[in-house]
């Protein structure tokens, strides 16, 4: 076996894939994070400060993600490119050996999860290995929002092997990264400070006009395209748009609550504008997949200036009380 063979835990007291969320995943590089963090028994809310910065580039919001200076300053945690000059297999015995974690781009199709995609249809997605046991040909990696183990076919599957040949061509070498805890993580008071401090610099890079005004100018032109392309292309349109949205506002939520559960003095609104901003985008995602699946279009024009108005209540909020210029 290569890794520490330790049993997975999930959560704790602040966990974020529990209770009831209204988003109940974000996306594929938040969702395996927030596990990955909390198998290390780290706190991952501490590392949602970048969920200021959440823009509208004319046909989707942009994808959230930790930044890699955040997750080094807060937890020690330190990723590099994963050489892929021979056998995957071989390369993630080496680095798992070591105590480290492999991220892997993978086809989502002969993963056992999530519940319902398995083997029915193929998306890119993203596994962090940290237990390989290749004479069983058993894997154990976090996904979405929970541990699991794959074997037989789906190891084969995932390691890209056929018929027992883990040859490659140079073609085929997929992405890959190394996941080190370099230094030491910070805890406590340290932890806090530190994730206040990111936020005052992502706070700074947050966009200077309401994303969500520029999303209400462009729905038009995309709420026609939908009822052109009809119900297949929405479940792509939702994940990359109200999802992101959506899921995005309900992790500042939570980290506005745990900085208040920390001793900060934060408007009890700011909280509550996050959730507003959460919920609203999942009320229109169904209206949206109803006018879909009716061929009824639906403009959602009162979500729309819902979501433009309690904007205010969050990023700008957080602005102001921190002290940024709010513009």
């Amino acid at each position: 076996m290569y890794g520490d063979g330790k049993a997975r835990t999930r959560g704790g007291v602040y966990a974020l894939h529990g209770g009831n969320p209204v988003w109940s995943h974000a996306n594929r590089h938040i969702d395996l994070w927030v596990e990955l963090l909390h198998g290390w028994e780290l706190e991952p809310i501490a590392a949602l400060p970048f969920t200021v910065t959440l823009d509208f580039v004319g046909d989707q919001f942009t994808s959230s993600n930790i930044p890699s200076a955040d997750l080094e300053l807060l937890y020690g945690i330190v990723k590099d490119e994963l050489a892929t000059y021979g056998r995957l297999e071989a390369h993630v015995a080496a680095q798992t050996n070591r105590g480290n974690v492999v991220l892997l781009e993978v086809d989502n199709y002969q993963l056992p999860a999530p519940p319902g995609g398995y083997r029915r249809q193929h998306a890119r997605s993203c596994i962090a290995i940290d237990v390989l046991v290749p004479e069983a040909t058993a894997v154990g990696y976090y996904h979405h929002d929970g541990y699991h183990t794959a074997s037989g076919g789906d190891y084969a599957s995932i390691f890209r092997a056929s018929g027992g040949d883990m040859s490659w061509s140079a073609t085929s070498f997929p992405q890959a990264e190394v996941v080190r805890r370099r230094f030491d993580a910070l805890a406590g008071d340290a932890l806090l400070r530190a994730s206040i401090d990111l936020l005052r610099g992502h706070l700074a890079r947050r966009p200077r006009k309401n994303p969500i005004e520029a999303f209400r100018a462009a729905f038009p032109a995309h709420l026609e395209q939908l009822m052109a392309r009809g119900e297949p292309n929405f479940q792509v349109y939702a994940a990359s748009v109200l999802r992101q949205l959506g899921a995005n506002f309900e992790l500042m939520g939570r980290y506005v609550r745990w900085l208040v559960m920390n001793g900060q003095v934060l408007p009890d609104t700011v909280a509550e504008a996050c959730y507003t901003m959460a919920s609203e985008a999942m009320v229109m995602q169904f209206r949206l997949m109803r006018a879909v699946m009716s061929h009824k279009p639906d403009g959602c024009q009162d979500c729309l200036e819902q979501l433009e108005l309690t904007y205010q209540g969050t990023v700008p909020a957080l602005a102001a009380h921190f002290g940024e210029t709010v513009t």
